[in-house]
């Protein structure tokens, strides 16, 4: 545990990426392979579950700190983290552990079996052994709540650094549903069939947003362009006469999209396919919103209703595995040829479906195709260059999309409530409402967009306008108005409006408007009509 909250502490201190690859592949190098494991694992979002109620151990804490609960309450409040607000009011620890963090994970875990003093115990114990970062450590892996700020492509360098083996091919050996619990270092990182898993996908490559336009792009004959569908990225592979279905955040959604199973009487096994699942209706010309799809998104198994009602297909755009050899490195012109050949022959009700590439001569050809986008259900365009390999995670250059503008509202803010962490001391999060003739009617919230000095600006307005509380939450009055940007608009019914956006924030504070020109519920009905 101490060379872990050694770790911890130098990538936590350093926003230098050198720094924290550096330290990461000492660490790599040097620490326990049970140890090295986990450190992957708790860095990935593989956290072991929470072992105590955070009630518990606010309780706990307060009285091994000798003061009164409220006190603990308020100081938490204003610390803004759980974890850290125990680790500062907590007395010194009074004596040491050098139990590494493999072994404090496992007794963690143990607590799920036994009854509550003797969890009570064994945190209290922990408390006396541990301080500094190890006993903040301990806190968030006791809470569920560790997370720290390394990304996966961070990881995949260090790793790559201290093994000397290629990062891509680390990379693609982290993907999948591995755990500590069912893999070891040695056959996660170091083993030479790093693909044994037939379940296991590739990392998704990821494009940069195109800010201003395309025509600093070289020439169009370059490039490739497609619709960006409002859907979900996902990988459907064909592998051992199974398929397996992963989103983009490594999630395994197989179970959830049981229609694509049919895709393994039409493609052969070795074959993985990149692109957007989307639901689309059996003749339709194209897909149906993206609220179509959440229907399908939260639920682990689906009824035959509602695969009749919203059957989702692979809207395949890339070829990266083909008769089970990896082809990521080959051009995407390529690729393009072999998916095209490959789809050449699925029948109209095959759950796939190849995703057009749009024809173009100028940029400002393409610039009239983006301004279409929304007829098409899709979100805008992307941009691929004909040379580009399929390379691992966010990389500039060769992949890009080109989203339409945002749709925006001008909105009244009524509610206010604090932000958690950093921002714990600040209103952020916040309720916005339209005009409707003397009423306010409250559509959305939001709570990204401002930069510090504005949150901090009307936190000041809030605090002194306050018009009622409710718990966490406070009424203000009805005066600023906010510019509110998002990316769709569908009917709901869940919302008192009769509306839900996607993606909504705060695209800037409107000082100059008065509450009297925000606009009004007819205004939002009338977007609906149109974009819903």
């Amino acid at each position: 545990m101490k060379r872990f909250a050694t770790l911890f502490n130098a990538i936590d201190q350093s926003t230098k990426t050198t720094v924290k690859v550096a330290a990461l592949a000492a660490y790599f190098s040097e620490a326990e392979d049970a140890d090295k494991l986990w450190t992957v694992a708790l860095f990935s979002g593989r956290r072991p579950k929470r072992a105590v109620t955070t009630t518990r151990l606010r309780e706990w804490a307060a009285e091994v700190a000798d003061v009164p609960l409220w006190l603990f309450e308020d100081s938490y409040a204003i610390v803004g983290d759980l974890a850290e607000t125990i680790a500062l009011v907590l007395p010194p620890n009074t004596t040491s552990d050098n139990r590494s963090l493999s072994q404090w994970i496992a007794d963690l875990r143990g607590l799920a079996d036994v009854d509550e003093p003797e969890r009570k115990a064994f945190v209290l114990d922990a408390w006396r052994r541990l301080g500094g970062t190890e006993r903040f450590v301990f806190n968030k892996l006791i809470t569920g709540g560790f997370r720290v700020g390394i990304s996966q492509k961070l990881m995949t360098r260090a790793l790559a650094k201290s093994t000397a083996k290629p990062e891509p091919e680390m990379a693609h050996r982290l993907m999948g549903n591995w755990h500590p619990d069912t893999d070891t270092w040695h056959s996660l990182i170091e083993a030479e069939d790093a693909s044994a898993d037939a379940s296991r996908p590739y990392p998704f490559y990821l494009a940069y947003a195109l800010e201003d336009g395309p025509e600093n792009l070289d020439t169009p004959e370059d490039w490739r362009a497609e619709w960006k569908w409002d859907g979900i990225r996902g990988q459907l592979i064909l592998r051992d006469g199974s398929y397996f279905v992963w989103s983009r955040g490594e999630e395994l959604m197989t179970d959830r999209f049981p229609e694509l199973a049919r895709a393994i009487d039409h493609l052969p096994s070795g074959t993985v396919l990149d692109g957007e699942l989307l639901v689309w209706l059996p003749d339709a010309a194209q897909p149906a919103s993206f609220n179509a799809l959440q229907a399908r998104i939260g639920r682990k198994t689906v009824p035959k209703k509602l695969l009749t009602e919203s059957p989702v297909v692979l809207h395949a755009y890339d070829l990266l595995e083909w008769e089970g050899q990896d082809i990521r490195d080959m051009p995407f012109a390529e690729r393009r040829a072999l998916l095209e050949a490959a789809c050449a022959d699925l029948p109209v009700d095959a759950p796939v479906k190849l995703s057009p590439q749009l024809k173009f001569s100028t940029w400002d050809d393409l610039a009239t195709l983006r301004a279409t986008a929304r007829e098409e259900n899709a979100e805008g365009l992307m941009l691929k260059r004909a040379d580009s390999p399929y390379l691992s995670g966010r990389k500039k250059g060769d992949w890009w999309k080109w989203k339409l503008d945002p749709l925006t509202i001008d909105a009244v803010m009524i509610y206010a409530q604090s932000g958690s962490g950093r921002r714990a001391n600040l209103f952020t999060d916040f309720t916005f409402a339209v005009r409707n003739g003397d009423d306010l009617v409250p559509f959305t919230k939001a709570y990204s967009g401002l930069t510090d000095a504005e949150f901090r600006k009307i936190t000041a307005w809030v605090k002194k306008n306050t018009l009622q509380r409710f718990g966490p939450v406070r009424q203000v009055t009805p005066h600023h108005v906010f510019e509110i940007a998002f990316e769709g608009i569908q009917a709901s019914t869940r919302h008192k409006s009769g509306v839900a956006l996607r993606f909504p924030r705060m695209k800037r504070w409107r000082q100059d408007k008065p509450l009297a020109e925000a606009n009004t519920l007819d205004d939002l009905n009338e977007m609906l009509r149109i974009y819903g």
